[in-house]
């Protein structure tokens, strides 16, 4: 496919997303990472089927609505005392970021279909790229830790065979949560022409 990447502005496309990331630090290291995303991303659908997602994630750039609300729904939810007490705000930014970047490698290398270990490659591109980032090991261990589980329960490939590892800690099971919801066919989210969420 020949997409519009004169005309693409990676950061841009993520400005709202990235914005809710309030360590400097952190929020630089975003910039560079959501730049390293593949062009395909910000163009294709979330499924290429659309049956394990919502209307919102078919169709063009279904697949960069699908990460906003994912990442909205993360922001929601950490707005209550009720959850945000549970995390600082360093791991409150992390979360964002993994939302952020857990279907960036959802094709793979531009392969036609969905690659079953996207949350592997996603987390290797971020491993592969430290040495551009503001980030600490410790803080690369969780973010990756964050994507490679983001599937939940849904670990074992088309043949059966074990690829991932199910989310166990509560960093893990709250981006799993955040993004299993922003995939929810009763779910209903109005975008603007940009690809921004309205409300």
């Amino acid at each position: 496919m020949d997409y519009k990447v004169e005309v693409l502005n990676k950061q841009e496309l993520f400005r709202e997303e990235i914005n809710y990331i309030k360590n400097e630090r952190i929020r630089e290291s975003a910039k560079v990472l959501v730049g390293l995303i593949p062009d395909y991303f910000f163009f294709e659908a979330a499924s290429s089927t659309g049956k394990y997602h919502s209307l919102f994630s078919n169709g063009e750039a279904g697949l960069l609505r699908h990460v906003k609300v994912a990442v909205r729904f993360a922001k929601e939810i950490l707005s209550t005392k009720t959850f945000n007490e549970s995390y600082t705000s360093d791991e409150i930014d992390l979360i964002y970021l993994a939302l952020i970047m857990h279907d960036s490698v959802k094709r793979g290398d531009n392969e036609k279909y969905t690659r079953f270990d996207h949350p592997i490659l996603a987390s290797n591109l971020i491993r592969d790229n430290k040495s551009k980032l503001k980030l600490r090991d410790d803080e690369i261990d969780l973010l990756c830790s964050m994507i490679e589980t983001h599937m939940g329960e849904w670990v074992n490939d088309y043949r059966g065979n074990k690829v991932l590892e199910p989310p166990v800690n509560k960093y893990q099971k709250f981006v799993h949560l955040c993004d299993y919801l922003s995939s929810k066919k009763f779910i209903d989210v109005k975008f603007d022409e940009d690809n921004n969420i309205i409300g």
